[in-house]
């Protein structure tokens, strides 16, 4: 029988001396430098006052969408019904999607033909949610503007006369704790398109923010039984193993580039005390700024499980990326990014540079892996206040509020405009792909890690 112990106290809450450091200094950097100049728009203003007139007239749309996926979350590789409702909304003006393509049954497919042979650029869409606390990502509002500025662009083209190429909307299911753009890559959602762009809900407006490159990563200890008090020499313990382990990435982590993380847990450590454990499982997220920074940390974190499997005689087997595809850090387009922040600044917003939000407040996010095959952008849009955290019931509840509506038509007009503005402006793509060169061009994603 267990007994509750009356004296017990939760445990305290940490202190926020850091975040709170963090936020003053980057209110600090926001105050001392001035906004950085950006271009008008290439668009006659018609043209651009055309797309934000359809993007507002789009609001009941969006408000569903963030209401509806928001009271029914589904998570990753099982949002049957929000995928549906995607759909069942573009379908209200006239547009067909397909749902289940590239070998993904929650992921869907639009495409707006603007005539000739000209540049595919790609709308992404996430409508996938955490277990347990729901849309506490947003993904719903992503959902939202994504189809918002689909359905734009759909009002506004569908007049004619508009520039030579394509959008697609892209419905990529399976961001959290999966890799599920990277899954639709392989399956070549993406060899057509030559630009992609989306925008993430966040606690400010952040024009370029670091991503960080993710790995899941799984170790299995086995080593072998023993009766624990009569023969222990007889035995080796997995246990051991992994708990050195553990201590092991603590160790290395002083060796680290300062925004590298290790993340580990042990999920299996054996049946009874009287046992020496045969079996002790690990599993782990590894996450570096950069992809080849990334490798590295892979690197190590091998030699990590490998010293502890010696130590104690036990085997060890290591698992790279089980259950998910890595997640490349995102390389941002500033050029595409520019032409976001002007259409931001036109909604009234003023989204931060790059190096204002601190780069050790960093998650990551499968779209870099994109970013990586072509040129790519990913913002961040504001719909809750700064001290806010994404994945907490706090963020899910502002997901669901009227800012959260609103970030979704600024959203969508940024992404239209966006996406409208590559499409007609020669200098403007050139500019786009000249950079995505300068940066290292594509990456064989896929092989990068072998």
């Amino acid at each position: 029988m267990t007994v509750p112990d009356s004296n017990a106290t939760p445990p305290a809450r940490p202190s926020t001396a850091y975040l709170d450091h963090l936020f003053r200094e980057s209110e600090e950097k926001r105050s001392a430098s001035a906004p950085p100049d950006v271009a008008p728009s290439p668009l006659p203003d018609a043209v651009s006052g055309a797309v934000e007139r359809a993007a507002e007239a789009l609001e009941p749309e969006l408000r569903e969408i963030v209401d509806r996926l928001h009271a029914d979350p589904e998570p990753a590789f099982e949002e049957h019904r929000s995928a549906a409702t995607l759909v069942e909304v573009l379908a209200r003006h006239g547009v067909e999607a397909e749902l289940g393509v590239h070998g993904v049954a929650t992921a869907f497919r639009a495409e707006l033909g603007t005539g000739g042979d000209g540049p595919t650029i790609a709308i992404c869409a996430e409508y996938d949610a955490l277990p347990v606390i729901g849309h506490a990502c947003g993904h719903n509002v992503i959902a939202a503007a994504g189809v918002g500025a689909f359905l734009a662009l759909h009002d506004v083209l569908s007049a004619g006369g508009g520039p030579s190429g394509r959008v697609v909307l892209l419905g990529t299911p399976a961001e959290e704790g999966h890799t599920g753009k990277e899954v639709l890559a392989r399956a070549g959602a993406f060899d057509d398109v030559d630009a992609a762009i989306m925008v993430h809900p966040y606690a400010q407006d952040v024009a370029e923010q670091v991503w960080l490159g993710r790995r899941l990563l799984t170790w299995t200890f086995t080593g072998r039984p023993a009766h624990a008090s009569a023969q222990p020499f007889m035995g080796r313990n997995a246990l051991d193993a992994a708990n050195l382990a553990y201590q092991g990435i603590g160790l290395l982590r002083q060796q680290l580039p300062p925004v590298d993380r290790v993340h580990a847990t042990i999920v299996e450590g054996g049946t009874r005390p009287s046992i020496i454990t045969e079996r002790a499982v690990m599993r782990l997220y590894a996450r570096s700024k950069y992809p080849d920074t990334l490798r590295d940390l892979s690197a190590r974190l091998d030699d990590v499980a490998r010293g502890a499997a010696l130590m104690t005689g036990t085997e060890v087997e290591i698992g790279w990326d089980d259950g998910a595809l890595p997640s490349l850090p995102v390389r941002t387009n500033a050029a595409l990014t520019e032409r976001w922040v002007a259409a931001q600044r036109r909604r009234g917003r003023d989204p931060l540079p790059a190096g204002v939000v601190p780069e050790t407040i960093a998650a990551s996010t499968d779209f870099g892996n994109v970013s990586f095959r072509v040129p790519g952008m990913h913002p961040l849009v504001q719909v809750s206040t700064p001290e806010v955290a994404l994945h907490t019931a706090e963020f899910a509840a502002a997901a669901a509020g009227p800012a959260a509506v609103t970030a979704a038509v600024d959203g969508a007009f940024g992404l239209a405009l966006t996406a409208l503005e590559y499409l007609s402006d020669d200098a403007l793509r050139a500019t786009v792909h000249e950079e995505f060169a300068a940066q290292g061009g594509p990456l064989d994603v896929p092989r990068y890690f072998d």
